[in-house]
């Protein structure tokens, strides 16, 4: 079952509505009661400020989080393309079968590697998990057998290199679990569904359409950050540019 949060669209239909809710609440609450006064009006409009304000610094503090991870996601798919084009130069200190071996696997690892960042189906990205599994087992063998017959410290270069291919696989895979906490999500839907009932609570006479712009500000900002922070949902995804051109440059094996 996905996360909820990788549909921002979801994320941003149920913040309107939830927001939009809260805001006629307080309206119909404030009309049960008698208008507040000049002096009490005084003071409320300070505990609402401040709770919109409290609202605008955790919006800005989330969107903050968001882009970070997704900027550390971009980061760590350049260090991959890297660690593969280094590895796959230091095939040639490989005796020539097992360098030969080796390219090839690698070629392989990085088809299924740009599979990773553009597959958005959950069975297909359980598989490409699997048989990335299987290459990185292969391609240690293909490196480390070498070195164990025949130990060098030419060799150990190509066994270093693949340690980094691997370890780059791992940091990435960290990064793509490494979300906004969902504790956090519910933080800024209680304080953004009690700012709106505040607003509405203490609205005079304000007419049903201005109601809406809080709710429908927060919303494209809730669908904001869920988009951002989703590595495989929404529009804005990491693209796998430089394993792509790395692709390119090995060639059709």
């Amino acid at each position: 079952m996905r996360n909820p949060l990788d549909y921002p669209l979801l994320v941003a239909v149920i913040a309107f509505f939830l927001m939009w809710f809260a805001a006629w609440v307080g309206r119909r609450l404030s009309r049960r009661r008698s208008d507040l006064t000049e002096e009490i009006r005084t003071d409320f409009g300070v505990v609402q400020a401040a709770t919109l304000t409290l609202l605008g610094l955790i919006i800005g503090f989330s969107f903050s989080m968001a882009t970070g991870r997704y900027d550390l996601r971009k980061t760590y798919e350049e260090a991959e393309a890297n660690a593969i084009g280094t590895e796959y130069v230091r095939a040639d200190l490989l005796p020539a079968a097992d360098g030969a071996r080796l390219r090839a696997l690698l070629t392989q690892y990085t088809d299924l590697r740009i599979g990773f960042y553009r597959t958005r189906s959950p069975q297909v990205l359980q598989q490409i998990n699997l048989d990335t599994a299987r290459v990185q087992g292969e391609l240690w063998a293909a490196a480390s057998k070498p070195a164990v017959a025949q130990p060098s410290p030419v060799i150990a270069l190509a066994v270093g290199g693949m340690n980094d291919v691997l370890n780059s696989q791992g940091y990435t895979q960290a990064a793509w679990w490494n979300r906004i906490p969902v504790a956090a999500w519910g933080l800024m839907f209680a304080i953004a569904t009690f700012s709106n009932a505040l607003v509405g609570y203490g609205a005079r006479g304000m007419e049903w359409r201005l109601f809406m712009v809080l709710p429908l500000v927060v919303a494209i900002s809730f669908f904001l950050i869920a988009d951002i922070d989703s590595p495989r949902g929404g529009v804005i995804k990491v693209r796998p540019q430089n394993l792509v051109s790395l692709r390119a440059g090995l060639g059709a094996e």
